[in-house]
């Protein structure tokens, strides 16, 4: 059994999803040095120990995100993470979701299972609404991701976000609990 397989909040059929821990900096990071190529321009994960430290540190204790990450259920090994940041309750209940695979893994479906998995949690545990993810447009592995797990066009951001030294277009796809038939929260 993989050693963190007590631990996923949610599994399909080849992934599960359990939240960062401090203890995953070395893999992570490791992982994410292997990914640079297929990271740049889009994502810039932490690359050291250190980096990893605060990153997840900010996932963990700040109530207005949640981080998974996105494990292989045969062997334990990271495929990918997937945080929801801003994170807003009340008549909002909101989240922004950014994600990343990791090389070995990109192409293989985890990451949409891992991210079917966590609107799953959103929309549930969490209680949330509304998910958006903000891509740059010509980020298609990243596109493809958001329509395949059934995020919706809704509009385009110029010079949104502060990405690789410069202000950046990105578009807006979102879901909501209506579009995957959860119920309607007053």
């Amino acid at each position: 059994m993989p050693h963190n397989a007590s631990r996923y909040l949610a599994e399909g059929p080849r992934v599960g999803v359990r939240h960062f821990t401090l203890e995953d900096g070395a893999e992570f990071t490791a992982r994410a040095r292997e990914s640079k190529d297929l990271h740049h321009p889009w994502l810039f994960p932490p690359l050291t120990v250190q980096a990893y430290t605060a990153y997840a540190g900010r996932l963990i204790e700040d109530p207005t995100k949640a981080g998974f990450l996105v494990c292989e259920k045969d062997d334990g090994a990271l495929a990918g993470f997937i945080n929801i940041n801003n994170i807003v309750e009340g008549g909002f209940r909101s989240g922004a979701v950014g994600y990343g695979a990791f090389a070995h893994a990109a192409g293989r479906g985890l990451m949409r299972e891992g991210l079917d998995l966590v609107v799953g949690y959103a929309f549930g545990p969490l209680r949330l609404h509304r998910l958006e993810i903000n891509v740059q447009p010509r980020n298609t592995a990243s596109i493809a991701l958001a329509r395949a797990c059934g995020f919706r066009l809704e509009g385009f951001s110029p010079d949104m976000l502060f990405v690789d030294g410069a202000w950046r277009d990105h578009e807006r796809w979102a879901l909501t609990t209506e579009m995957v038939g959860g119920p309607r929260r007053r």
